[in-house]
Formats: structure tokens, C-alpha cells, sequence
């Protein structure tokens, strides 16, 4: 999973209100796009959860970069955001939760065989949610899902891997 544990607290409030990323840019020309997940009950029932594009960045350090200002703008005791810079074709490049002022990035994963088992694991945290879901525990399965949701952050396209990693490194 990540190396770094998120709290999860509960939202009270409106929970996708996005700050404004002055740095980013509209056109869609750009190779790089920060998304935020939209997983709202009307979203995903009407088709469109496709992800929200808050901003375009021509290189993958402009967009991580993005996703920091936008973790700025983030209230400290909201929920963590699901961010994900995507690539021109709609490939996952990198994905991470936005919270308190940072951005903790899914370390991706190196392998075909280590994908399958978060495929696994993120599939068994989503049934775990829905049993707790249907137990009357609401919070839990929020948490459960969320987990769920890091996970598949890992899930970077095989082409992105290497790339994405060596990003991280530079990064830390």
C-alpha cells in the first residue's frame, strides 16, 4: 500500500469543492492532466464519473506540482481528495491523496504479478465495504472504499511504471 498512512476523517460539508490551481492550463494539447475522482452516488448512477480535468501541464513535475498547490488550497480537516495525473491518451501516470497542505503519492506497482494481487486486495477492501455498508457502519465503509481507491492509485499503466517511480525518487 502507501508508505505513508492517511487518516481518514469524515467529511462535513461539501466535498468536492476544488480550489482554483493558477499554474495549470486548459489546452488540451498539454501531455499531462491532474484529475480528481468524481465518486458521487448521482455521478457514477448517470455515467459521468468519468474524472473531473482541473488543469492541463505540459511536463509530469508541472502537474505534481499542481497537485501540491492544489493540496494547499485543501482545508486540514477535510477528507483526503483522490487526485490522478493521466496522460494525453487517458493513461494513468500517477495517483495520490491530497490532503492537509501534501500530496501522499501510490508508490506504482513494478509488475504485472504485483497489479494482479492489488487488483486482489482492492477488490476484497470493496467487499469488505459493502458488508460493512449493509451492517449499518457507514464510516468504516467509507474508509474501507478509500483504501480501496489508494490502491488502484497503484495500478499505474505499464508504460508510465518505470517512469513514474524514478518521479517519486526525485521527488522524496
Amino acid at each position: 500500500m502507501l508508505n505513508l498512512p492517511l487518516p481518514i476523517l469524515p467529511t462535513s460539508g461539501p466535498r468536492w469543492f476544488v480550489p482554483p490551481i493558477p499554474s495549470g492550463d486548459s489546452d488540451p494539447s498539454l501531455a499531462f492532466a491532474l484529475t480528481l475522482s468524481r465518486r458521487a452516488p448521482a455521478d457514477l448512477m448517470s455515467g459521468r464519473a468519468a474524472p473531473l480535468v482541473l488543469a492541463r501541464f505540459a511536463t509530469l513535475a508541472d502537474a505534481m506540482l499542481g497537485a501540491i498547490d492544489l493540496a494547499e488550497g485543501i482545508a486540514p480537516d477535510a477528507a483526503p481528495e483522490l487526485l490522478a495525473i493521466l496522460d494525453r491518451d487517458d493513461r494513468l501516470v500517477l495517483a495520490g491523496a491530497a490532503n492537509d497542505h501534501a500530496v501522499a503519492w501510490c508508490h506504482p506497482v513494478t509488475s504485472a504479478a504485483q497489479a494482479r494481487g492489488v487488483v486482489t486486495e482492492a477488490s476484497q477492501l470493496r467487499a469488505q465495504a459493502g458488508r460493512a455498508s449493509a451492517w449499518g457502519e457507514p464510516d468504516l465503509a467509507q474508509r474501507l472504499r478509500h483504501r480501496a481507491d489508494l490502491l488502484d492509485g497503484r495500478l499505474v499503466d505499464p508504460l508510465w511504471r518505470a517512469f513514474a517511480a524514478w518521479a517519486l525518487q526525485v521527488a522524496a
